[in-house]
């Protein structure tokens, strides 16, 4: 089960990230000021439109790199899903005490790589292996 403290670890440990409270009192993670990760409380539209009675637990927002990718995600069914309020944006949401603590090492990092600018990626370049 994922905790806060380690999506603040992981993102922490990225290049150049830096953390930040949003409106509302919520963490998210920037590089260079593009928002990666955050965390993203559910708000009453985002409840009915899941058709939930109240939010499951914590909820992680991370970026994708296409709109492929996020569909490919919300296809499995359990840790990811979205809302209406997502539909064309390459995010997706995670019941973060659903995923597996490697998984949500693998989502934070891809979405630091979708989301930092070209100058960042030329000074840390994804490792080949």
């Amino acid at each position: 089960m994922a905790t806060w403290d380690d999506v603040r670890r992981l993102a922490l440990a990225l290049p150049e990230v830096e953390e930040l409270g949003t409106y509302g009192g919520s963490v998210s993670w920037k590089v260079k000021g593009k928002l990666f990760v955050w965390e993203r409380p559910l708000r009453k539209r985002d409840l009915a439109d899941l058709g939930w009675a109240e939010q499951p637990g914590p909820v992680l927002g991370a970026r994708v790199p296409d709109l492929g990718a996020k569909e490919a995600l919300v296809a499995e069914q359990g840790v990811y899903f979205t809302t209406p309020h997502f539909d064309g944006h390459a995010s997706v949401l995670v019941h973060l005490e659903r995923i597996p603590l490697d998984e949500l090492g693998e989502l934070v990092t891809e979405s630091w790589y979708a989301v930092a600018p070209p100058m960042v990626l030329r000074r840390h370049p994804r490792d080949p292996a």
